[in-house]
């Protein structure tokens, strides 16, 4: 596992390093013009229809952020609609979002408000219903945008025209950045990790053409491509990577665009950080288990793009990645202080992990000095992620758990728009999370056994790691809110 983990680091790192040196833009690779200005004679007639789809679910401290973005992106009016998709169950949230969008409306824009009865599907069901509507069946592309999202003005002008020009393509992804990635330690490291996603998976998986997920939002899809695919499917909780691997399995090709950037929020509380892990880990094995047979038997795409699916995507990005530094680091290589006999090698517990160290954090060269901080977290949540991908891949009871991840944008400002100081009490219950000081407990006394019995001082990894159980499972990690 250490070894599929380090080369699929190696690979993707050539991968980039050759795109870099090279200067294989994606405008470079295919065919792009820029959108011309509206024609006094033909009018708005050369731009394609687009809809744009907000879904949201009682986002009552972002939703004016993503809905005015939108309402002012370039774009001929009478070929754009926004739809605001509100899943909100709260009325009062309801209310003042359908007030904003028809504050939008009364200025011009063709902004729609739809609800449903109830949450069937989550955001997948959302969106379904959506495409529904009659006004829809004009649209070329759709352009969706969590509630938290703020694209450029210029989203659509960059985007597409991939789209127009290339017909194989399918889907146009930007690349996320983050408005509050300084708030905290906990955002500084999810920045970290997330930057290495974008600048290699993703950017790699595009640069080759092998495969990269719909990353749920700040995307532009060809509806016709999402049609010929299946449609949205509410069976997992990750609607966008499963339209992802369907519509690769029939031919279509994705883009992603690491110039084009799209500002978002990361979760700062680790309660919501911990629910979206746990949805991005336990949903992507639960759908490998449901379409791995289908992958294997499909006839549009070559052998070596279904290995790179199964194989570089699933195994080891969405499983081994995970399951090895909880069950190494934190399982294995602990219980060796408890066998003095039993040795691990060296390239297995020094230099592969650094070197995966390393390959991870130059995507990211402001917090290099973050990095050891960076390490512990990771194996501490590696605990968390671990469980979910055997949930998903069992289809345990909380495969299917969506829990919204809580946005606080404005919340913990004072009214002069400055971070207050001051952070809210948060009860002792709140703050326990048992598995991790479970785990913290093991690796404290491992690392007592060690300075006993050991002679190779890797009591310094174990209690320094169990400090940072100890951290999490105490809850001294992120921003805290009252009742969050």
């Amino acid at each position: 596992m250490s070894v599929m983990l380090v080369i699929d680091r190696v690979y993707m790192s050539i991968i980039i390093f050759i795109v870099k040196l090279l200067g294989r833009k994606p405008e470079k690779c295919y065919k792009w013009e820029p959108m011309q200005e509206e024609d006094e004679e033909l009018g708005s007639s050369e731009f394609p229809a687009v809809l744009i789809q907000i879904p949201m679910y009682n986002e009552k401290e972002v939703y004016k952020l993503s809905i005015g973005a939108a309402c002012g992106l370039s774009w001929p009016s009478d070929r754009i609609i926004i739809q605001v998709l509100d899943d909100s169950t709260d009325p009062t949230i309801k209310g003042t979002v359908e007030k904003e969008c028809k504050r939008w409306e009364n200025k011009g824009l063709n902004i729609r408000y739809e609800t449903r009865i109830d949450r069937k599907g989550y955001k997948a069901g959302a969106l379904i219903e959506g495409m529904q509507r009659s006004y829809v069946k004009h649209s070329e592309f759709v352009a969706i945008f969590d509630a938290d999202f703020q694209p450029q003005p210029d989203f659509l002008l960059r985007a597409i025209p991939f789209l127009l020009h290339n017909p194989q393509i399918a889907l146009v992804q930007a690349r996320w950045t983050f408005v509050n990635s300084d708030e905290c330690l906990l955002t500084r490291m999810q920045e970290m990790s997330l930057n290495y996603h974008f600048d290699f998976e993703q950017e790699g998986g595009s640069a080759c053409s092998a495969f990269f997920g719909f990353n749920g939002t700040a995307g532009v899809w060809r509806i016709s491509a999402i049609d010929d695919a299946g449609g949205w499917k509410d069976r997992t909780t990750v609607e966008d990577m499963d339209l992802a691997v369907r519509a690769t399995l029939r031919g279509w090709k994705f883009v992603f665009l690491p110039d084009l950037k799209v500002k978002s929020e990361l979760p700062s509380t680790l309660k919501a950080f911990r629910y979206q892990q746990h949805r991005w880990s336990c949903g992507p094995t639960n759908l490998f288990r449901k379409m791995v047979m289908d992958i294997i038997r499909n006839k549009n795409v070559s052998p070596m793009k279904k290995f790179y699916v199964i194989y570089n995507f699933f195994l080891v990005r969405k499983i081994v990645c995970h399951a090895i530094n909880f069950m190494v680091y934190c399982m294995i290589l602990p219980a060796t202080s408890l066998v003095p006999l039993v040795q691990m090698p060296k390239w297995a517990t020094v230099y592969i992990p650094l070197t995966v160290t390393f390959l991870n954090a130059i995507a990211t060269p402001r917090s290099f000095y973050l990095v050891i901080f960076w390490v512990l977290f990771e194996n501490v949540m590696s605990l968390h992620r671990t469980k979910a991908c055997f949930i998903g891949l069992w289809e345990a009871k909380r495969a299917n758990e969506w829990v919204v991840t809580e946005k606080l944008g404005q919340m913990l400002k004072n009214g002069n728009g400055i971070r207050a100081t001051k952070k809210p009490s948060i009860s002792i219950s709140e703050r326990l999370h048992l598995h991790e000081i479970w785990v913290g407990a093991y690796l404290l006394f491992c690392g007592c056994i060690n300075v006993a019995y050991g002679n190779d001082h890797q009591y310094i990894f174990l209690f320094i790691q169990a400090g940072a159980f100890f951290t999490v499972g105490f809850g001294f990690v992120g921003t805290h809110v009252p009742n969050s």
